[in-house]
């Protein structure tokens, strides 16, 4: 039951400045330290809020029928927030080791033999990463290993378990995105099986092989970024070329649903910026700064990203926080590294 629901937790899912808060407007360099006095950038603002949130400091979990389970995936979404925003790097450093810990590695990533799960593992090891390990050596675990054991010839990665394969876009994107960061670079035959299943207009699907091909936006977002690490450019301009033609009026996106959100916009900005589309990009972080809460909110929400804009949903903003983040920075996965964050998680100040 743990590792079932925490897996598949990996697909949970007006502008203008806040007058009250004093935040600087993201910018395309760096972030200000947390140490820079009086000044506290949206994106630090809202990865301090969420290290507040973690659970004993480590972690985060999610509550189904009254019980808590370890969210591994979420507590990954906020390591990659930690580093893109560039502060909190001691609550980084807790997390990467809560997820590794061998106990709740394994409830993630399965036993590696009668249970792997191509999407965990491409994170875990896309998150070692970034913090500056070594992927193939996690408590005696080669991720890059078992992950390419879950290629099929095809170029597709795919779960192995009991339960059925539950593979998609994010894992194939993930996939890449881990192994384009090895010496071995990506393999070209999996990028070309991300790349075939592209819809006719031009986006990419979360599930391939569907009666009708539906092009969804974090997908698009996700497969954009795996493909221009894997050598394909072209491949991938076309998924932003889609992207950018269904960005909203407001410069926000819409999940299937077809609600504009803070995920599905965290995640298109930071491929729009990182795909050199910067307008676009700077219309979707307006978006995302209007569902920041300022001073006027309550002190404990102060820095969070909103996921729609109604009320605020605890069960919805932490990982709504973490993937609007990486918009407001626009740094890609295939280039996000926490080297030089600084410890300690801002908050805004607020009179």
């Amino acid at each position: 039951m743990v590792v079932r629901l925490s897996r598949h937790r990996l697909l949970a899912l007006c502008c203008g400045v806040l007058a009250a808060l004093t935040l600087t407007a993201p910018t395309l360099t760096a972030p200000a330290t947390a140490a820079t006095a009086g000044t506290v950038t949206r994106p630090e603002a809202a990865a301090g809020w969420l290290a507040r949130q973690l659970v004993d400091g480590e972690r985060f979990e999610t509550v189904f029928d009254g019980v808590a389970y370890p969210d591994q995936g979420l507590t990954l979404d906020a390591v990659f927030a930690f580093a893109a925003a560039g502060i909190a790097d001691d609550s980084g450093a807790r997390a990467l080791a809560w997820v590794t810990r061998p106990d709740i590695r394994d409830g993630y990533l399965g036993d590696g033999t009668t249970e792997a799960y191509a999407g965990a593992t491409a994170k875990l090891a896309l998150a070692v990463r970034v913090r500056g390990g070594d992927p193939t050596d996690v408590g005696g675990v080669d991720l890059i290993a078992r992950l390419r054991a879950l290629q099929s010839p095809d170029g597709r990665f795919r779960d192995r378990s009991a339960y059925g394969d539950y593979s998609n876009a994010f894992s194939q994107s993930f996939a890449l995105l881990a192994l384009a960061r090895t010496p071995a670079g990506a393999p070209p035959v999996a990028a070309a099986w991300l790349a075939a299943t592209r819809c006719p207009d031009g986006g990419y699907p979360l599930l391939p092989a569907q009666p009708v091909c539906t092009s969804d936006v974090d997908a698009t977002a996700l497969a954009t970024q795996a493909l221009r690490a894997a050598g394909r450019p072209a491949d991938a301009a076309t998924g932003l070329r889609w992207l950018v033609s269904v960005q909203r009026a407001d410069g926000g996106f819409a999940n299937v649903a077809g609600i504009p959100n803070a995920n599905s916009t965290g995640l298109a900005a930071q491929a729009l910026r990182v795909g050199g589309t910067p307008r676009a990009w700077v219309h979707a972080r307006a978006f995302l700064a209007g569902l920041q809460i300022g001073c006027a909110g309550a002190p404990e929400l102060r820095g969070a990203v909103d996921f729609d804009g109604g009320p605020v949903d605890p069960d919805t903003a932490a990982r709504a926080t973490g993937q609007a983040v990486l918009g407001l920075t626009g740094t890609g996965y295939a280039a996000l590294s926490a080297t030089g964050a600084v410890p300690g998680a801002p908050a805004p100040a607020c009179p």
